[in-house]
């Protein structure tokens, strides 16, 4: 097979790659979403160890709906973005791989490899709220993923797959832990390197999840819900946000526009990061 040399990683994401699986090997990641360069410039000066993408950050960050209104382009620039923003690695969030066949999904890693990213997270939801790929069909889509890194000179790539049982609520409640685990194994089998469950943080399910699953799992954290140390006991490895701390910087944005239209006042803007701050991270 000829590989496009285009499309390659080069020795400095092999490196990262390298750095993002010894990272990933520690009792648990946390991983915070950036949705652009400047987040992702803050979230590394916070102290972040490896950064991930959220596609609905993202997505909104360019004037779009979540779920795949970005062209795999578009998405592959962004990601490029937030890559050269900062020194740490970053996986990027592929929703569903921009098309349904396994060929997309190659495509796609192609695109984010030369962006520099070292991780995917792929889903298996074949549209927002389901229905699922089948077991069959998203393990060729995963088999397609890892080659496709492997012949991009990126066999360290980390894929991570995200299943939306519990997410969306597929099938009757007392099977989707079941399914889940059924989806592990063929995931596992097909070369994925961690599932991600967005949507359950019961922690007894998780418990007995991770307990069974022979992936490391990955759960998305939300306000309200377990903290990170609480998800690592029950046996989470891996953390992340999803499109939380885009949420979180929107909702600060309407508060201090809504205080400066209704009274006038300033307060909002009280603890802001200061200029200076923010202009040296990108003196690179």
């Amino acid at each position: 097979m000829s590989v496009d040399i285009s499309s390659s990683a080069d020795a400095a994401t092999q490196r990262k790659a390298r750095l993002f699986r010894a990272l990933s090997t520690e009792p648990v990641l946390v991983l915070p979403n950036a949705w652009d360069a400047a987040s992702a410039a803050v979230i590394a000066a916070a102290g972040a160890t490896a950064i991930a993408t959220t596609s609905g950050g993202v997505s909104w960050s360019l004037g779009r709906g979540d779920g795949q209104r970005l062209s795999r382009d578009e998405m592959a620039q962004a990601a490029r973005r937030i890559v050269d923003s900062v020194d740490v690695p970053v996986t990027v969030d592929v929703e569903g791989g921009y098309g349904p066949d396994p060929a997309d999904v190659a495509a796609t890693v192609r695109a984010v490899v030369e962006a520099g990213a070292v991780g995917v997270n792929l889903e298996d939801s074949t549209a927002v709220g389901g229905p699922l790929f089948d077991v069959a069909e998203q393990s060729a889509r995963l088999r397609a993923a890892r080659e496709a890194a492997a012949a991009a000179a990126l066999p360290e790539l980390f894929v991570n797959a995200r299943t939306d049982v519990f997410l969306f609520g597929i099938g009757a409640a007392d099977g989707r832990l079941g399914e889940v685990l059924e989806r592990a194994e063929a995931y596992a089998e097909a070369g994925a390197d961690g599932i991600f469950v967005p949507g359950l943080l019961d922690l007894d399910t998780l418990n007995t999840l991770c307990a069974a699953s022979p992936l490391p799992v990955n759960a998305m954290a939300v306000a309200g819900g377990p903290s990170v140390s609480e998800l690592a006991q029950a046996g989470v490895r891996r953390v992340s946000l999803g499109t939380g701390l885009a949420q979180a910087a929107y909702a600060a944005t309407r508060r201090a526009a809504a205080e400066l239209l209704g009274t006038g006042g300033l307060t909002a803007l009280d603890g802001s990061l200061d200029f200076s701050e923010l202009d040296v991270l990108f003196r690179r």
